[in-house]
């Protein structure tokens, strides 16, 4: 019995160490000086500024900013906390118990140090944010995550591993189209492991035979819809078909903690069983899909490519289009009337090497399609994100920052950084109440907004090539207020 007791007690202590992870965070104040400030949304530089961070926020930019070494901040203190010598983890191997006890919450007031940071004129810019990251796929090997469906203690590890790789090319955030980040999501945001901020979708969504359906034993279908394959079982993608099983597949993702919802209305290039050209999902299961992330104050992003699957996935309602590389000009129009958003993805044929000749063939086709597309996309004024998809290639994942310079074959540097930043932030908003980070807004420098930010060797809005380039150019940066790269001391 006192070990069933000490089991339970065990059980309750993790739990309610959840609930309390603020009260461990280390509490920084820093100033950074001499900086001269791109501030997401203007060209202009702000020259020669200061920028205090308190905590994880920005909370004043000025000129010569005066600060004593010591900064007085607010502490929150208290709740559920186990008892000085108790064991968390003990399961009574040693027979002793663990013990919780309450107290009161409550806020303090707390002197710590100022950490001051000379910028020496260097340009200061917002984390950047890549619109369509994968999380678990973008450093997991092919044979791993498709052909085992996923040996997800070895992809956990991978992707930790990635997620602070991509903070040091300074994304500081990412929303995760497709995959199962939310175990590494709670680890980073409780700080005790470096990363990127995660806006998850979650797994995404397909009927069967679509973008979606990793389940690779076709001769055994119609498999039971009742059984879930183990790339199901562990929130990878899904497959759903007809109204009802869709709203069901919405509500789980939901449940599980998506920001947003990814379905599938077209073809892939990595999928098996879905040419380009092909539509997927009914008008009715789209607006099943639609119906379920309003009702959740959220909205639905969708994987499509030819001009048919956009056009009719934005007037199911549909909010986010991935890919789009087919669509026309008309269809571009009718996305910024419906005020969508445009989310490609500036790839070249050489970015990847694809082992199945069906995947290469259809992947030319993506790709010779990417240079008509941004100057259209451009001069309509549609809504346009910046994503980069890198896919199963831990050594290509650094294209993520070589995409960001590729942009400038289109757009002016200080476009390109806007849509990285800014832009890529609006975008985010979509999800309302179901954006984790609400405590300030993303992909700005200004007061009150996240202490997510880069001081960069050079000014990129004159030299966008800058980023490509983050080991060297990127000489600070800084996520939630704490510094994670710092070659300036």
């Amino acid at each position: 019995m006192k070990k069933t007791a000490n089991f339970f007690l065990t059980a309750i202590v993790l739990v309610a160490l959840s609930f309390t992870a603020y009260s461990q965070d280390e509490e920084t104040v820093t100033l950074i000086t001499n900086v001269n400030i791109f501030d997401g949304e203007n060209e202009k530089l702000l020259e020669g500024y200061d920028v205090l961070v308190v905590k994880n926020l920005i909370k004043k930019i000025d000129k010569d900013i005066k600060i004593a070494s010591s900064y007085e901040i607010d502490v929150k203190t208290g709740g559920l906390k186990v008892m000085p010598g108790a064991h968390a983890n003990d399961l009574s191997v040693s027979g002793d118990q663990t013990v919780m006890v309450y107290e009161p919450k409550k806020d303090v007031k707390k002197e710590v140090t100022v950490k001051v940071i000379d910028g020496g004129g260097r340009t200061l810019i917002p984390g950047l944010i890549d619109a369509h990251w994968h999380t678990t796929y973008a450093s997991t090997p092919a044979q791993i995550l498709l052909l085992n469906q996923g040996d997800m203690p070895e992809v956990a590890i991978l992707s930790m591993t990635a997620a602070e790789e991509t903070l040091l090319r300074g994304f500081t955030t990412v929303r995760d189209m497709g995959g199962n980040p939310f175990a590494i999501k709670k680890l980073i945001d409780s700080g005790k492991y470096p990363g990127h901020r995660i806006v998850p979708a979650g797994p995404f969504m397909s009927p069967t035979a679509g973008h979606a359906d990793h389940y690779d034993v076709p001769t055994e279908t119609p498999r039971d819809k009742r059984f879930l394959n183990y790339w199901e079982r562990n929130m990878m993608s899904m497959t759903s078909d007809g109204v009802a099983e869709v709203q069901l597949r919405a509500r789980d993702i939901l449940k599980y903690g998506a920001s947003q919802i990814k379905i599938c209305t077209g073809g892939g290039v990595s999928s098996l069983y879905d040419p380009l050209d092909v539509s997927e999902y009914s008008i009715a299961e789209v607006k099943a899909a639609v119906e379920e992330a309003t009702n959740y104050n959220t909205y639905v992003a969708s994987h499509v490519m030819t001009d048919k699957g956009v056009r009719t996935s934005v007037e199911a309602g549909v909010m986010s289009i991935e890919h789009g590389f087919f669509a026309t000009k008309e269809t571009l129009e009718l996305m910024k009337e419906k005020d969508a958003w445009l989310s490609p993805q500036p790839m070249k044929e050489e970015d990847m090497v694809w082992a199945n000749p069906i995947s290469a063939a259809k992947y030319k086709q993506v790709t010779d399609a990417v240079a008509a597309l941004y100057p259209m996309a451009k001069e309509v004024g549609v809504n346009l994100a910046f994503g980069t998809d890198q896919l199963m290639d831990a050594s290509k994942a650094h294209q993520q920052s070589d995409y960001l310079v590729r942009l400038g074959e289109w757009f002016t540097p200080y476009e390109a950084l806007k849509i990285a930043t800014s832009e890529n932030a609006r975008l985010l908003q979509l999800s309302g109440p179901r954006l984790p980070y609400q405590e300030g807004p993303l992909g700005v420098v200004k007061e009150g907004a996240y202490a997510d930010l880069i001081i960069v060797d050079g000014n990129p809005l004159k030299n966008l090539e800058l980023v490509g380039d983050p080991g060297k150019n990127f000489v600070l940066i800084m996520k939630d207020g704490k510094v994670y790269k710092n070659t300036l001391e």
